[in-house]
This record gives C-alpha cells, structure tokens and sequence, in this order.
C-alpha cells in the first residue's frame, strides 16, 4: 500500500542519516587511533607494523558499523507506526472483527435449518442389502441375501411442514437484522476507539504546548524573583503548576499507547502495533432538523429482528396445531430376496398409501401449542418493550448529539476570549499592571479553555457516533 511505501521511505532515509553520523564520528576515532598511535611509535617501531595496526582498528569499526545499521534496519520497522484513515478502520473491521464472524455463522446456521426442514418434502429414498446365514447342527445351513429399494413422498400433514419452513424464513431473516444490530455495534466501538485516539494524539501536542507554556512563566517569574519583584511563594506555584504539565504530558503519552491498544482491538488485530489515525475532530452529520423518531425506530435493526421473531413464533404455532392432523404419505418399494446362490429369484415390489392419525399422545401435543402460544405472546411483548427503548434511546442521542454540537461553539467563544485576555494579561504583568495572582487565574483559565475545547470536540464525535448507533447505522455505508 502507498502509506507503507511512504512509511518505508522515510526510515530508509533516517537510516541514511544515522549511517552518515556514524561514518562521520568511526572516521574521527580512527584518526585519533591513528594520532595515538604516531605518538606513541618508538624509535624501533616499524612503519609496517603501524600500518597494520591501523587497518586492523579501521577494519573493526567498519564491522561495528555495519552491525549497527543491520540492528537498526531489523529493529525500527517494528516500531514503526501506521498511519491509517476512517474507511481503511471500516473496511478492515468488516473483514477481520470476530463479532460479525459471530453473527455470520449464526446466518448460515439458520439458512442450514431451513435446508433440513425443507427436506422433509422431498422424496425420501433408502436402499437396504442383507446376507443372513442360517443353519441346523448335523443338517447343514442355508443363505438368504436381499436387497430392497424403498422410496416415501409426503402428500399431506395439515401443513405443518409448510409452517415450519416460513418459520425458518422469519429465522433467517431474524438473523440477517442481528448481523447488521452486530454491525452497528461494531461500528461505534470502531469510532469510538477512532476518535478516542484522535484527541490523544492532539491531547499529547496540546499537553506539550502547555508545558513549554509553564516553563516559560517559571523563567519569567524567577526572574522577577532574583530582582525582587516577586516573592518565593510565586516562584513555587509557577514551579507546581510547571510539574503539573509535565505529569500531563507523561500521562497524555501513556493515554496515546492505551488508545492505540484499543483501536487495534477494535479492528479485530491480534498483534498491537503503534497505529496513526488521519482526520480532523469534526462531524458529518449536519442535521439541524429532528428526524421522524418513530420511523427510525420500527426500521432499527433491533425491531426488525424482533418482529421477525413475533413473525416466526406465529408460524410455529400454526406447525404445532397441525400436529392433530393427519399426515398422507405415498410409498413403494422394490426388491429381491434368495438362498443359497445368486442369481436372484424373482423381483418383489409394492405400492401404496400411508395415513397417519395421531389418537392419543398423552397430552403432549395440546402443551407444544399452549408453549408456542405462550412463546408469541412473549415475543409480542418484547417487541413494544424493544420499540419503546429504541425511542427513548433515540431521543436521548439526539438531545446529546445536538448538546455536544452546541457546545463545541461555546468552548470555541471561551477559548477565543481567554487567548485574548492572556494576551492583554501578559503584558500588564510585565509591565506591573496587574498582581501574579490575578495573573495565574487567567493563565490557568486558558490553559482549561484548550483543554475543554478538546474534550468538547471529541465528546460531539462520541455522540454522533451514539446518533448513528441508535438510528441502525452500520459499518457499511456510514
């Protein structure tokens, strides 16, 4: 892919560098070797023997430093982290998540229990082959082989079969609305985790700025100190709040490791690897206008999956009230029995109709209806109970949504006002227009309005995601 090349391109020039320096500072040890060495030649050493020695010390740095490229060449590429985008997280997570490998093999497994109950009405064939030696002690034995060909068709069973095959439709259709409820579950960990690494990787670049922020006040209020215009109490809050940055920036790396663990997780990878992501803390649904809640819900995944089921439990109760039917079945056969010897004798062969009537089965067909009764009205219920969560959790999204949207511009208003107040505080303090405590307020009061400003724009990524989830949004096309 193109970002590896890349990736590769730029550590390749990096090792031309770091070669360079090394050749650099081996050539300098070797001309003071060789500096050593002159210096040290008694009048009985000979030119060949300092010849030599230098070749020998020349030849080992150039061994040594080839070592050390081929440790960095074998190294670094491990280290090296991936730069990826929102469709390439999306089209890997589709291939690779175990959750809707999950879900898959749930479809299949119902398309399969369609395909055996579907059986049941075609013809049902079953070839049979014997050889039975029988015998008299004193009067010797005798062989009987046969074979038969035996075939049933059913004709008629009050249409149960035909029930339970539109049940098994509803089935599979039940498991294709959980596949796409997966894939929508899916997908809000995968932007979660995606936004959730976007602000660490600004989070760090912001804590750094803060710091070196800090480190310039302390410079400046330790030298009002040393000139008597500041007293020690000013210097250590200056020093505090400068030890503060730097465990944020420490802390913000480590968040930045954390976050890269879970968005490799969220892919479906089994080995972590430092991981980039490329975007901006910004949404793509500009919806203003509340949408028809009540449509969002009936068409949600999770209430297509439920009321399939409702669909499905109706049908098998229809196959359970068919059992008092009676069941019509065609049936033949054919075949050939003989003793002793082969050839066969003459073929057998029948035909005919079966009428089953179920009499009495001990009450066990009345409780399959009364339970396949009971399992829709169940399913009923569940259905409005999963309709009125779907609506509130639809309505609870968007007032978070449109919140968390609203309030990026509020932190956006604060964060424009505090960099306009440090600016004018600035220049007062270096002027002694106004106190350090004054002063200190309006530096911390900035330093929190970049911070909200962040936590603001990646909350309304978190809550468009929440949106999206709620309104069945899924991997695929969003």
């Amino acid at each position: 892919m193109w970002y590896i090349y890349c990736i590769s391109l730029q550590v390749f020039n990096i090792f031309l560098l770091i070669s360079g320096h090394l050749k650099a500072s081996i050539e300098i040890l070797v001309a003071r070797i060789e500096q050593k060495g002159r210096r040290r030649c008694k009048p009985g050493y000979k030119a060949d023997d300092y010849t030599k020695r230098k070749d020998y010390f020349g030849m080992k740095a150039k061994i040594n430093l080839w070592i050390v490229l081929f440790f960095l060449t074998a190294v670094s590429p491990l280290h090296a982290e991936e730069s990826v985008s929102w469709e390439q997280c999306t089209s890997e997570a589709k291939r690779a998540h175990p959750d809707l490998s999950t879900a898959l093999a749930l479809l299949q497994q119902a398309e399969a229990d369609k395909q055996v109950t579907g059986g049941s009405r075609l013809p049902q064939l079953s070839l049979s082959v014997s050889s039975i030696e029988n015998g008299t002690s004193g009067l010797g034995s005798s062989v009987l082989s046969s074979y038969a060909l035996s075939a049933q068709q059913l004709l008629y069973d009050g249409g149960k079969t035909s029930n339970q095959i539109a049940s098994n439709t509803e089935v599979i259709n039940a498991a294709q609305y959980n596949y796409d409820a997966v894939s929508a579950n899916v997908r809000f960990a995968l932007r979660s985790a995606f936004t959730q690494l976007l602000k660490a990787q600004d989070l760090v670049g912001l804590a750094s700025e803060i710091a070196e922020r800090r480190q310039n006040n302390v410079r400046l209020i330790s030298l009002r100190y040393q000139g008597g215009r500041e007293h020690i109490g000013s210097l250590r809050q200056a020093e505090a709040d400068l030890a503060q940055a730097q465990f944020e920036v420490s802390q913000a790396k480590r968040g930045l490791v954390l976050a890269q663990t879970i968005l490799a997780s969220a892919l479906g990878r089994d080995m972590h690897q430092p991981l980039r992501v490329q975007g901006a803390l910004k949404v793509s649904d500009l919806t203003e206008r509340k949408p028809d809640l009540a449509w969002l819900a009936k068409n949600h995944p999770l209430f297509q999956q439920l009321d399939t089921k409702s669909k499905a439990a109706r049908f098998d109760l229809d196959a359970s009230r068919s059992a008092f039917s009676p069941q019509l079945y065609l049936t033949s056969s054919v075949g050939r029995g003989t003793y002793d010897r082969l050839p066969t004798d003459a073929a057998n062969w029948s035909a005919g109709v079966t009428v089953s009537v179920p009499i009495y089965e001990g009450g066990s067909g009345r409780a399959r209806v009364a339970k396949a009764s009971a399992v829709l009205s169940q399913q009923n219920a569940l259905e409005k109970s999963g309709y009125l969560l779907l609506y509130n959790a639809l309505e609870q999204s968007w007032k978070s949504f449109q919140d968390a949207r609203q309030l990026v511009l509020v932190q956006n208003k604060q964060l424009l006002a505090a960099s306009e107040r440090s600016k004018i505080a600035n220049a007062q303090y270096s002027n002694g227009l106004v106190t350090f405590n004054d002063w200190v307020i309006i530096e911390n009061n900035l330093v929190n309005a970049k911070k909200n400003y962040l936590n603001a724009e990646a909350d309304m990524l978190l809550a468009e995601a929440q949106w999206i989830q709620s309104k069945g949004g899924a991997l695929e096309g969003q």
